[in-house]
């Protein structure tokens, strides 16, 4: 579907005098243009209808008719976006909007997490061969490399990916004991889907942290729900993210205790190491 507002945007800089007016008229009030004919849009530019007619296949669109239509699609795909309001400008203020949302969304995770799917992740992981961590774009590919972190300390066999062809490749190849976990913040992300399909083939044991009712979560054996509610400021940065670390963090902690001994052992060796080559007390974090 062909972006128009998205396309007036990029492209203004590039157009003559007569194309920037219309552009300006589009983007400074969408709804309006749409219920203009090409004979008052024409006016309110100072520009001829043929100008407007122009224009218009200049976007790709084979006339005003369907420029109006893929201007409405736009309209509605991003309509926070057109016209976002307005937020906090000061530092105070905008530090406050973002801690106070973090500390929601710890606070709500805490009451949606469900206890006895995390227990069962953390057995199925503590038994595992080995584990294979998907995730793809911004935060889920966080989490699936932010679980391969936690595990490899406490002495498991783990590695991620964000490559959908190459999870798919590691889906097929794994060995039997191997166990899938998946990162999805949308919940819609069709090509991990069709991989954690591929894996209940061949029989892997799948852990799917993402929103509860969606695509990615069907194919979940053991379901992680996490749910929130989004920002309505489109500047701010999603909270979801600590939602998904608080979820990872109740989880290695949990398959740490089933451990045991063995997880304590490998984090002693690891302190062990950043105690004589880094830090010489053990009071720093196990990391950097």
């Amino acid at each position: 579907m062909l972006d128009i507002v998205g396309l007036l945007q990029t492209e203004k800089n590039a157009f003559t005098r007569s194309e920037r007016a219309l552009t300006d008229l589009v983007l400074a009030d969408v709804d309006s243009v749409l219920k203009m004919s090409i004979v008052d849009l024409a006016a309110q530019a100072d520009v001829s209808p043929p100008t407007v007619t122009r224009f218009c296949r200049r976007l790709g669109c084979e006339s005003y008719a369907d420029f109006k239509v893929r201007l409405a699609q736009s309209r509605f795909v991003g309509q926070r976006y057109i016209a976002p309001s307005s937020g906090p400008t000061g530092v105070p203020e905008i530090a406050q909007g973002v801690i106070n949302g973090i500390q929601s969304i710890i606070y709500e995770t805490f009451d949606q997490l469900d206890f006895a799917a995390v227990d069962r992740a953390a057995k199925a992981i503590a038994q595992s061969s080995f584990v294979l961590s998907f995730g793809s774009g911004g935060a889920s590919s966080m989490m699936a490399g932010e679980i391969e972190t936690r595990l490899f300390r406490l002495g498991l066999k783990v590695a991620s990916t964000e490559d959908h062809q190459l999870q798919l490749m590691r889906v097929a190849a794994a060995p039997a004991g191997t166990v899938i976990v998946a990162f999805s913040m949308s919940g819609n992300n069709a090509q991990l889907a069709k991989t954690l399909t591929v894996a209940g083939e061949y029989g892997l044991t799948r852990i799917v942290a993402t929103r509860s009712a969606s695509m990615v979560s069907a194919q979940a054996d053991i379901l992680l729900p996490v749910n929130w509610h989004e920002n309505t400021d489109i500047l701010r940065p999603t909270p979801g993210r600590y939602a998904f670390l608080a979820t990872v963090d109740v989880l290695a902690q949990t398959i740490a205790t089933r451990l045991g001994p063995s997880a304590v052992a490998s984090m002693r060796r690891i302190k062990h190491q950043l105690v004589v080559t880094r830090d010489g007390d053990d009071g720093q974090p196990l990391g950097d």
